[in-house]
């Protein structure tokens, strides 16, 4: 989560100083997390306790996110940035983001990098908006609504396309991997897998279908199990043979996607995997508009 490093600072130790205003530090029950404050590390060594007084914010890692890399990366990012995001998060009632200091840390670095290149007068050309608004409304609601915030606080207005890149790293604290690269390549998978339908059904998807919604909520889903190596039962269930039994054109086409799938990420999907992914895949064919 992310706090008020005044109530927290007292009794910590520091344990490595990156910069004049970032500060990795064990807390009283030995867990590590990150301090900032306007010149909380100058002049500190390791092994000092810390100054309680000059800690503005504490960042405590969560997920097994690398503290360490986690500090490195907020060092290289403005003070002010920071703040920045913040005070956006919560003005458009965001305030649960801020209990992931690791993608406070990527909305900050993403904002001071675009807020610089606006700067110097670069252009960054989004080619995934259309992808990302479509399979991600929720997070691109809510990253347009922050950007929005952000412009309200900045001296320098953002484009609305970097609404885009703030609901990416939005979509990658959902599938949890600190990855960006990661929530691209199940961008286009999504895409893919939604294209190997509307085919062999020979139908058009409706982009605001209930089941299609469903359909990428479940696999988003079933891209975080892949990736925390934690896939449903690798043998048939009961449910699993019924829903081969009902749905057996839905089966074959979702043995397709599960082929696609093993040829992207490089994992194979359990029987009963196939199965559920079937049933999403029957009821997205039975209402596709």
């Amino acid at each position: 989560m992310v706090a008020s490093g005044r109530e927290t600072g007292l009794g910590m130790e520091i344990l490595r100083v990156f910069n004049n205003n970032v500060v990795l530090a064990a807390a009283a029950d030995g867990s590590e997390v990150i301090l900032t404050g306007r010149g909380l590390g100058f002049q500190a060594r390791p092994g000092q306790e810390v100054d309680a007084t000059k800690v503005v914010r504490t960042f405590v890692p969560t997920d097994g996110r690398d503290p360490d890399h986690l500090a490195q990366l907020l060092a290289g990012i403005p003070p002010e940035h920071i703040s920045l995001v913040i005070a956006a998060v919560a003005d458009v009632g965001l305030d649960v983001l801020l209990r992931n200091p690791a993608l406070v840390i990527a909305l900050a670095d993403h904002v001071s990098f675009a807020l610089k290149r606006q700067l110097a007068g670069l252009v960054l050309d989004y080619p995934l908006q259309a992808e990302v608004q479509h399979l991600y409304a929720e997070e691109y609601r809510q990253a347009d609504a922050l950007l929005g915030a952000i412009n309200d606080r900045a001296g320098t207005v953002l484009p609305p396309a970097e609404a885009v890149g703030l609901a990416l790293h939005l979509v990658n604290a959902g599938f949890a991997t600190g990855d960006l690269s990661y929530t691209y390549t199940m961008t286009g998978l999504i895409q893919q897998m939604v294209a190997v339908i509307e085919k062999t059904f020979a139908l058009q998807l409706g982009a605001d279908s209930v089941s299609v919604g469903r359909f990428i909520t479940h696999l988003r889903y079933l891209f975080v199990r892949i990736h925390q190596h934690k896939q449903l039962d690798a043998e048939h269930t009961g449910i699993g043979v019924a829903i081969r039994a009902a749905y057996p054109e839905a089966v074959e086409c979702a043995i397709r996607l599960a082929a696609l799938l093993e040829l992207r990420l490089g994992s194979t999907l359990t029987d009963d995997e196939i199965s559920y992914l079937a049933l999403h895949v029957a009821r997205v064919a039975a209402d596709p508009a």
